[in-house]
């Protein structure tokens, strides 16, 4: 019996190579979202923000990391706004009010560390 988790359809391929930023897209006015690895320990999402799009403040159980794939935006963490830019990521610490607002389209990388 094997222990090797088997990826659902939706789940990036094992042993793959992958261009994260081509498996989500843009939609006029709207968040997209797309949950490549889902595991009890964590689980990774890709996201598109078109323009003026964003996440109201919200809190969460866990740590997250968001990095930036493409584009800008604004992560406020704890009240403290951080312009980001592709490349650069920012670590959401779990229970702390964070939103996000797309200056421009954007896409991302979230890590949600259920630890």
């Amino acid at each position: 019996m094997s222990s090797q988790h088997v990826p659902n359809k939706s789940e990036i391929p094992i042993a793959e190579v992958v261009r994260l930023i081509d498996l989500v897209n843009y939609q006029e006015g709207s968040v997209v979202s797309r949950t490549i690895l889902k595991r009890t320990t964590a689980t990774v999402t890709l996201f598109a923000f078109d323009e003026g799009q964003g996440l109201s403040e919200h809190t969460a159980a866990f740590d997250a990391l968001v990095l930036l794939l493409e584009g800008e935006a604004e992560i406020t963490v704890a009240g403290k706004p951080l312009s980001t830019i592709a490349g650069e990521t920012v670590l959401m610490p779990a229970n702390q009010p964070h939103s996000l607002k797309a200056l421009g389209r954007f896409k991302m990388l979230l890590t949600m560390i259920r630890s």
